[in-house]
């Protein structure tokens, strides 16, 4: 009876045993390709978002040399909305992705984007896609 007895608790803590080990290599297996899966998610975000920010930046270097040499009252309101961009595309934390305020700090930079364009009366349509991204008007 004592040889059955041991048989049985042989099976019953190997069950258990093999438990526990599926268990460690599944939790081992599943936090590499966690790793590996939110590097990819991250990598395509902070492109995406580094994209647009630079596509803000050329727009806004570029206008900063049209209206560079124009003197006009209403132009000089333009300059102070175009240096206000600049400044915040500046400031933006490229290289800190622990940042807590970043998606609003690029709300802001959004925001001053679209009030530039509406005093330069012209329809921006930022579109990030396969084939790259831009500015459409």
């Amino acid at each position: 009876m004592a040889g059955s007895q041991d048989m049985f608790d042989a099976i019953v803590m190997a069950d258990e045993r093999f438990h526990g080990e599926g268990y460690r290599e599944g939790y081992e297996e599943g936090s590499s390709l966690g790793v590996m899966e939110g590097r990819q998610h991250g990598t395509l975000h902070g492109a995406k978002i580094g994209s647009e920010i630079g596509c803000y930046q050329g727009f806004a270097f570029a206008w900063k040399c049209l209206l560079h040499s124009c003197t006009a009252e209403k132009d000089s309101r333009k300059m102070k909305v175009l240096e206000s961009l600049i400044g915040m595309i500046q400031k933006f934390p490229y290289d800190d992705p622990t940042y807590d305020k970043l998606h609003e700090d690029l709300d802001k930079i959004r925001g001053k984007f679209k009030q530039f364009c509406s005093l330069l009366n012209v329809q921006p349509d930022f579109k990030i896609s396969a084939k790259g991204s831009g500015l459409s008007f």
